[in-house]
């Protein structure tokens, strides 16, 4: 967890030193666009992980 501070710390002094604007970027609609992209991804992977999870349960349930 630690790990995960510091390396998105290190990733702001970065994104700080050149001057990038995640602001700008996230309120541009390329951004908001890309953002909406990758949030539907990753609804349609929790849902087929809740699906493959579910299966699995009915499966082993099954069996005993």
């Amino acid at each position: 967890m630690i790990k995960t501070f510091f390396w998105g710390f290190v990733l702001f002094l970065a994104l700080s030193f050149f001057g990038i604007s995640l602001k700008a970027i996230i309120q541009s609609p390329t951004g908001q666009e890309n953002v909406t992209f990758i949030a539907q991804l990753a609804s349609d992977f929790w849902h087929w992980l809740l699906l493959c999870l579910t299966l699995l349960t009915y499966k082993v349930s099954n069996i005993l």
